[in-house]
């Protein structure tokens, strides 16, 4: 059989990696069982752990998982039409390294994930919450930076783009205490039209994206960070959606 035609693209972007016969689709969808997360049950091995808390439709996560076929990788989204069309996508790509789950990410920090024992966690555009009434809503607090620090290895990473600059001013000052930043300056090596859907319309609209990996510290740094209190509201930014 053929392998079938890919017109898989976003903004005129492709989408990672290729659709091949139907034969050798997979099943990448997982549901929420409540219950803490057992990677060698799900994926038949172990591995290095991938995690992208609001991996939208999961352009990151399957680009990496081509990439990177030796880790394992998790998409955590709330949005049921997002993970629909990820599973969809890798299913048709044959990937036996990536699994989508509709849940909260917060809630999969705290209850699913043991500590040590992510390598990898990436958060692209969290939703900044423009109303002062829904700023609470936020996730990147003080705690989740510290439960961050506590399921993550030693020496593993976590990475944050955004494309507001009041949130990003907040975790340029804020994760430094449990994670040494390295700012990346320009888009990332190996998606420079964008790793996300969204990095991608922002670049189209005009704004400025800001990107940070930053390495776990064994010891995090004797110092305060507050609550994300900001004033996120960009009129400019709004008008994209």
């Amino acid at each position: 059989m053929s392998e079938p035609r890919d017109s898989d693209s976003e903004f005129g972007v492709p989408f990672p990696g290729r659709p091949v016969p139907k034969e050798q689709w997979t099943r990448t969808g997982l549901r929420d069982t409540g219950k803490p997360f057992d990677w060698v049950e799900v994926f038949g091995r172990d591995g290095a752990r991938v995690v992208d808390l609001g991996c939208g439709n999961g352009r990151f996560l399957i680009g990496s998982a081509l990439a990177r076929p030796d880790r394992l990788h998790l998409g955590i989204d709330l949005v049921q039409v997002s993970i629909d069309y990820a599973a969809q996508r890798a299913n048709r790509r044959a990937l036996t390294n990536v699994r989508f789950v509709v849940a909260d990410a917060a809630t999969w920090l705290y209850e699913r994930f043991a500590p040590d024992s992510l390598d990898e966690i990436h958060i692209y555009h969290p939703q900044p919450y423009y109303e002062e009434e829904t700023s609470a809503q936020r996730l990147l607090t003080p705690e989740f930076l510290e439960r961050a620090w506590t399921v993550v290895r030693r020496g593993g990473l976590l990475v944050v783009q955004t494309d507001n600059k009041a949130y990003w001013r907040y975790l340029r000052d804020s994760i430094k205490k449990h994670f040494e930043p390295a700012i990346q300056k320009g888009p990332w090596p190996d998606a420079p039209q964008g790793r996300t859907r969204r990095e991608i319309q922002a670049h189209r609209q005009g704004l400025v994206v800001w990107r940070m990996q930053a390495r776990r510290r064994d010891v995090p740094l004797e110092m305060e960070i507050t609550p994300p209190v900001f004033d996120a509201n960009r009129p400019r930014f709004r008008k994209g959606g």
